[in-house]
Parts: structure tokens; C-alpha cells; sequence
């Protein structure tokens, strides 16, 4: 079984580069292959384009029975702690369709294609073995912006009503989708979604849980 793990940047992995003898002197062409496990990395970068263009490239040339999309998110929902982990059952690029003066047209109603995407597997689905990772199933958003005023925060919970919100989920369930690859995605709660604070913020304990996951995971994995 060959598992590729896609994240954003290295910095959300660097625990799990760590724990499997990996540096990032290791990574060429934003790739690392983990020496213990049946497991590539790649890192595409921020955002959704580059998501969709460095993941369907690799996919092209490669083949995998598992896309793992791992990242850090901001979350709408104040009932999930900071560093909690969730897994995404449906993730929808919120800013692809047009405006109408006030209201806003989501592109299924323009009849140009698809917003929303989901994942083609779950954590569940695997193995009896993995449901010991007893996460909530979550709703999310793709953004080129992350939301940062009470006043586009409130619009897109009214229209959307998402739990969390990423820079790349959308685009790695599209990709995998597009080239017939099973994926899931598993994120870790970093911040709340509100006016921009980064005193209220904790990446380090959303990487912590976020790894401490992922490496349980891809040790359980390599024992099939």
C-alpha cells in the first residue's frame, strides 16, 4: 500500500519529518520519502492553485492508494478546542461564482461546474484498527482569503454555515477526485475564525496534535 501525504508547508510536518529519520535537507522537488513506511510527502505550497497544478502533476507521474491532506485550519465552530483534530467530510471552494449586487451566485447556480467536494474515504473505512481516531466530522471551506471582519465572516456563515477553513482542502479532494485517487483530510484547529489576532492564536499545539496523529497513523498503515 503506497500513501502520499500532501500538506501546504513544511512546518506543519516537521515533527513527523523528525520522527521518521527525514530532514528537511531530504526534501528535492518539494518530495521526501519517509525510510520507515511505504510513504511519500509533498509539499505543494499555499493556496488552492498551487494545491490543484503541484498535486495533479505528482499524481500524473505517480500512483498511490491514499492521498492524506494534513494541515492547520481556522474554525467557525467555537465548540472544537484549538488543537483539536478533525476529519473534513466535505470541503467547498467559497468564492468560485459571481455577485448580484448583494446576494452571491454559487457557480452550480451559473451552470459552470461544482463547488464543493468530498472526500472518498474515511478514517473509518480503512480499518477496524483506525477507529480508535474517534474525530468529529466536519464541514469546511477553500478561500484564497481567510476571513478576518466580522462583516465577511458573518456572510459566508449565513450562505455556507462552514466549521472550518483552509487555504488548500477543496483543491486536494478535487485533484484526487480527477485522477481516481481515494483521499481524506485531517486538520487541526489552530485559531478561531475572527477579526485577525495572533495572540489568540496556537499553531504549536495544532503541529503537535496534528503530527502526534499522523505519525500513529502512517506506523498502524505500514503494518499493512
Amino acid at each position: 500500500m503506497r500513501i502520499l501525504v500532501v500538506v501546504a508547508t513544511k512546518a506543519e510536518i516537521l515533527p513527523l519529518i523528525s520522527d521518521f529519520g527525514c530532514s528537511i535537507s531530504d526534501f528535492e522537488d518539494s518530495t521526501c520519502q519517509l525510510p520507515t513506511v511505504n510513504c511519500q510527502l509533498l509539499v505543494t505550497g499555499v493556496g488552492m492553485v498551487t494545491t490543484a497544478f503541484v498535486l495533479g502533476k505528482h499524481l500524473a507521474a505517480n500512483q498511490y492508494d491514499l492521498v492524506l491532506n494534513l494541515g492547520i485550519a481556522g474554525s467557525f465552530d467555537r465548540s472544537i478546542a484549538l488543537g483539536e483534530i478533525v476529519e473534513i467530510s466535505q470541503d467547498t471552494f467559497a468564492e468560485l461564482g459571481a455577485e448580484d449586487d448583494n446576494a452571491f451566485l454559487p457557480i452550480e447556480d451559473m451552470g459552470f461546474g461544482e463547488a464543493t467536494f468530498y472526500p472518498s474515504t474515511k478514517l473509518a473505512d480503512l480499518y477496524n484498527l483506525f477507529n480508535n481516531f474517534n474525530f468529529k466530522n466536519v464541514s469546511a471551506i477553500t478561500v484564497n482569503t481567510v476571513h478576518g471582519s466580522d462583516a465577511s465572516i458573518k456572510k459566508v456563515t449565513e450562505r455556507l454555515n462552514p466549521q472550518l477553513e483552509s487555504m488548500e482542502g477543496a483543491a486536494v479532494f478535487y485533484a484526487c477526485r480527477e485522477m481516481g485517487v481515494p483521499c481524506m483530510q485531517i486538520r487541526a484547529v489552530s485559531n478561531y475564525v475572527e477579526k485577525r489576532n495572533r495572540a489568540n492564536w496556537n499553531i504549536g499545539l495544532a503541529i503537535k496534535n496534528l503530527n502526534t496523529f499522523a505519525i500513529e497513523f502512517l506506523k498502524l498503515y505500514a503494518t499493512f
